[in-house]
């Protein structure tokens, strides 16, 4: 009976195997967003070029886009051995990075952010697939809105964490920095319990089987409406965030005042992190889902408002509604798939919803330049009203009833 009435944040945190998987995003990820900036600041300095500091961030982010295929290598084996191989093998990569200090080795930085980039698919896949058998089925929706407040804790606090260290002793102690914080993932992950079937092998050769999760996702009458969604609302999130700093100019101020609002817009998403558990059981994953990209919406419009306190309150409203739909749609791509085909459609599902964000960025850097920033924010207040609208009534028989 104590169990049933515990509240299920902590159920999720008393679970060993659970607090470990945690444990393991907290560190791993506190030494993914120090080295995020501080290689971006390590090429600028080496180079004096904006655009080759603007290439770190796509060479993390374009493996994403063979998210449906590198999937397929978490659904191959089992999973917590190839957990703690992925974070062995990034903490030795890693290491080779100590000899970057001249422009002719950048070449080196970009290789190993593309395979770190790739790595990470592989890895978020995997622990995706090995939490759904960690954890609760109950508890999967607690679990991810704490990872979501860990992940977005640790971009609070990493980022000047790692800029700070870069600062006192250059960029290798950065990606030393990072290199520690894996092998230290490695060992939780190798301390997990839990056991592991092994699974089937796939009878229809690697390239059938990338387009299984792929037909699997977009079949499912539940996770394509979400999954689609996502992908509408982080282009939306994209555009937004280009537009950031055309944003803090139209309120008189600095460009580091864009550090205060990413502060406050980080605290909403903790905030949201905490109840979404409790959101997704009263609500079910498409209206939790639908509720947060409308709350989304009107944050971005009234950020056309050139008021400090409006654009205070609009950065905590855009922090806790856009975890909504991606907490939704990671919990029922768990909820929903097969364990054999849980790597490939989780990577499937994040390559659909977070690549449309890269494309957003580079959208938002041109109409910001052409147009001005607040006729932009209405219209993209108005997208996301519509992408809610589509979500919020689900077809009979899909997700009528919450998830309990």
């Amino acid at each position: 009976m104590t169990t049933k009435t515990t509240w299920p944040l902590v159920r999720v945190l008393r679970d060993r195997d659970a607090g470990l998987c945690l444990s393991g995003v907290v560190v791993s990820g506190f030494g993914t967003s120090a080295l995020w900036l501080a290689s971006g600041v390590w090429v600028k300095d080496l180079t004096g070029s904006d655009g080759l500091a603007a290439l770190c961030m796509l060479a993390l982010w374009l493996p994403t886009l063979a998210g449906p295929l590198l999937g397929t290598l978490a659904d191959r084996g089992r999973r917590k051995p190839l957990l703690i191989g992925v974070n062995v093998l990034l903490g030795a990569l890693l290491l080779t990075l100590v000899g970057v200090d001249a422009p002719g080795d950048l070449w080196l930085l970009y290789g190993v952010l593309f395979v770190y980039g790739a790595a990470g698919v592989v890895h978020d896949a995997a622990e995706s697939a090995l939490v759904a058998t960690a954890v609760d089925r109950s508890l999967l929706g607690d679990f991810n809105g704490l990872r979501m407040t860990a992940t977005e804790s640790m971009k609070l606090l990493a980022p000047l964490a790692g800029a700070g260290l870069y600062a006192a002793y250059g960029g290798a102690s950065v990606a030393l920095l990072d290199a520690a914080t894996f092998v230290l993932a490695a060992g939780l992950y190798a301390a997990l319990r839990g056991r592991e079937k092994e699974p089937a092998r796939p009878r229809d050769g690697h390239r059938r089987g990338t387009a299984e999760g792929v037909r699997h996702l977009w079949a499912h009458p539940v996770l394509r409406p979400l999954v689609l969604a996502g992908g509408a609302t982080m282009l939306c999130a994209g555009l937004n965030g280009a537009l950031v700093y055309a944003v803090v100019d139209g309120l008189g101020r600095s460009p580091a005042y864009a550090g205060v609002l990413y502060a406050v817009q980080g605290a909403g998403s903790v905030a949201a992190g905490l109840l979404s558990g409790a959101a997704l059981r009263r609500l079910g994953a498409r209206r939790f889902g639908a509720y947060g990209i409308a709350l989304l919406a009107l944050a971005v419009a009234l950020r056309a408002v050139p008021s400090d306190p409006v654009a205070l309150v609009c950065s905590a409203a855009i922090g806790a509604g856009l975890p909504a739909v991606l907490i939704a749609a990671l919990t029922s791509v768990q909820r929903e798939t097969p364990g054999e085909l849980l790597g490939r459609v989780t990577a499937t599902a994040h390559t659909l919803v977070y690549a449309p964000n890269v494309a957003g960025l580079a959208a938002g850097a041109a109409l910001v330049e052409l147009v001005g920033h607040r006729p932009v924010l209405v219209a993209l207040g108005a997208a996301l009203l519509m992408t809610a609208a589509a979500l919020c009534a689900p077809p009979a028989g899909t997700d009528a009833v919450p998830h309990r």
